[in-house]
């Protein structure tokens, strides 16, 4: 089978999906993309340069795979007389209906907006999701919150505001994890580093983006907080910084300044070696619709402390829910506290959860696309 992947913000994370994807698949891939930039004009623009490069192309693809960045509706009119009736299906990266808003109005993907979402954005996902033949979405908070939220989104529009179709978009939309490339990270030399540090304070790991939706203030107000009470532990904060730096990471840089080992993103080979020395790792965000960086540091026996919210329950066994999964920020500093005092406990805990988490690897995913995308095609593998 022939698949044609279009990707128009083919970078990070989506970039990684497309290419562990392409790499793992028993089927043909080919990519259409373009770089991760410029994000609104990526939503309005990229279909019709993409839809040219593929006309100029003489592919002939048994499936479209396309990302929630493209304008589908539009990529489907410029090229009908080549796609014809090819099936197509709609990958939920994201979406443009559900993502957290900043409080500060100045700041943010909507500084332009004054801090007010621009629905224009979220309308492209849903006529993008009308056109397509399935939709699958990364987990199953990001299927449930987005389709929660949709009534309220149409009932903003005068009238013919079609809450009708929602039913029929739920009914060919499903849940398909994000493949990842976890074995990548299993290389043998950084095995040694959780023995090798063992007399040293715990290592505390940060890999997810400097923004505002990973709620910085939390994450550094707990820090602060055990830091006061003399408690030891080193700090490793690797992860993009886009635009300004958040303040919360500002005064957090100065305040744990002596605990800080490592600061700022991190090449893969650095990277790798942190997931393996870290002994736990922390999220307090407002927003995540998957958490690629929490699953890759669970993998390499990294302990993880999660808001009991979002997609974090579902990406680790019911089992260790009670021993991860926090409530509220007390609660947070008091399991901080906890891994920071029993780290044998911790390391225990972080290599049964490492078993369970690799079934988000491409060897264990890429299976589940081909058997899916092939019956979304009529084909039999």
């Amino acid at each position: 089978m022939k698949i044609a992947l279009i990707s128009p913000y083919h970078g990070g994370s989506h970039q990684a999906w497309a290419e562990g994807y392409r790499k793992h698949s028993r089927f043909s891939v080919d990519m259409l993309t373009l770089p991760a930039r410029f994000w609104k004009w990526r939503m309005h623009g990229g279909a019709v340069t993409l839809s040219r490069r593929f006309l100029e192309g003489d592919a002939r693809p048994d499936l479209l795979l396309v990302t929630d960045m493209l304008d589908l509706t539009t990529f489907q009119a410029l090229t009908r007389k080549r796609i014809g009736n090819i099936p197509c299906v709609l990958y939920m990266h994201e979406n443009q209906l559900t993502y957290p808003l900043p409080q500060n109005s100045s700041t943010g993907p909507m500084r332009r907006q004054l801090g007010e979402r621009d629905r224009h954005y979220a309308f492209i996902n849903y006529v993008s999701m009308m056109s397509a033949d399935r939709i699958i979405f990364n987990s199953s908070y990001h299927l449930n919150s987005f389709y929660t939220e949709l009534p309220k989104f149409l009932k903003h529009f005068p009238e013919y505001n079609e809450l009708g179709s929602i039913g029929g978009l739920k009914l060919k939309s499903e849940v398909l994890a994000v493949g990842i490339n976890l074995h990548g990270l299993n290389q043998g030399k950084w095995h040694v580093h959780k023995r090798e540090t063992i007399r040293k304070p715990p290592l505390l790991l940060w890999n997810q983006r400097w923004e505002y939706d990973k709620n910085p203030e939390d994450f550094f107000a707990a820090l602060f907080q055990l830091a006061d009470e003399g408690i030891p532990f080193r700090l490793a904060l690797c992860g993009q910084q886009y635009g300004k730096q958040p303040p919360a990471f500002t005064s957090g840089l100065l305040r744990l300044a002596d605990h800080i080992v490592h600061l700022g993103y991190a090449s893969s080979n650095t990277y790798a070696r942190l997931l393996w020395e870290a002994d736990v790792t922390v999220s307090t965000a407002h927003h995540e619709f998957f958490g690629i960086s929490i699953i890759e540091a669970v993998f390499a026996h990294t302990f993880p402390i999660l808001p009991n919210r979002l997609s974090y329950p579902e990406l680790l066994p019911q089992s260790h829910h009670k021993q991860c999964l926090y409530l509220d920020q007390e609660d947070l500093v008091d399991r901080l506290r906890w891994a920071f005092t029993h780290v044998d406990e911790t390391r225990a805990l972080a290599a049964e959860l490492a078993t369970a988490v690799a079934a988000y690897d491409w060897s264990r995913l890429a299976p589940q696309y081909d058997q899916r995308l092939a019956g979304y095609a009529g084909l039999a593998i």
